[in-house]
């Protein structure tokens, strides 16, 4: 009498193979993650929009300020305003060169339009200093280090950053009142952009 012998056979469960992809990834676990990140390259490339809920209404008196400058002077609001309007400029500051290259690349075209530039910065002088020499600055920066002034203006918080600035501006004029506000997803804005979105100061 002969042995029968019995092969044992994969089986598969009914349904499996349609509903998994190999790897086990199906369509829409790559949809969860490519999309997010599709949305945030987009931003990058195209933004320069605002993420300005909350922002400093357009109109009102703007915060005023007495602060120390990396060079070791110091600031205020009236004392910037005496010479025409000023245009505040928040930043990342240390650890973005592009914040650093925004100083030289718009400080003297915005002086020939009686517009003086104040980068504030919520690093420590020495710290902020030292980035200013390697750039060559010589535009006071001011020192935020408490964020007052950044969180008077609304700066915070922009674009995910939840313990300093971005990229962003305010234009207060002569009578002190905010004119203009922007923030931007890029670490550095061309001059002839800037002046676009602030429109035509001459």
């Amino acid at each position: 009498m002969g042995k029968t012998t019995k092969q044992k056979k994969h089986t598969t469960t009914p349904g499996t193979a349609t509903t998994r992809s190999k790897g086990g990834w199906s369509w829409w676990s790559w949809a969860a993650i490519g999309l997010p990140v599709i949305a945030l390259v987009a931003v990058m490339l195209f933004g320069g929009g605002d993420d300005s809920s909350g922002d400093a209404a357009i109109g009102s008196s703007a915060p005023n300020f007495d602060l120390p400058a990396a060079d070791g002077g110091r600031e205020t609001l009236d004392g910037v305003l005496a010479n025409g309007e000023a245009l505040l400029y928040f930043s990342m500051g240390p650890g973005c060169d592009g914040c650093f290259r925004q100083i030289p690349e718009i400080a003297d075209d915005l002086a020939e339009k009686g517009i003086t530039l104040v980068p504030v910065m919520v690093d420590p002088a020495p710290l902020v200093a030292a980035e200013a020499q390697r750039f060559g600055i010589a535009t006071p920066i001011l020192i935020d280090a408490d964020r007052s002034l950044s969180q008077a203006y609304n700066m915070i918080g922009v674009y995910g950053h939840q313990d300093r600035p971005s990229h962003s501006f305010a234009l207060v004029n002569r009578q002190g009142q905010i004119t203009w506000v922007k923030h931007y997803a890029e670490m550095f804005v061309p001059l002839d952009r800037l002046l676009a979105d602030i429109g035509d100061l001459a």
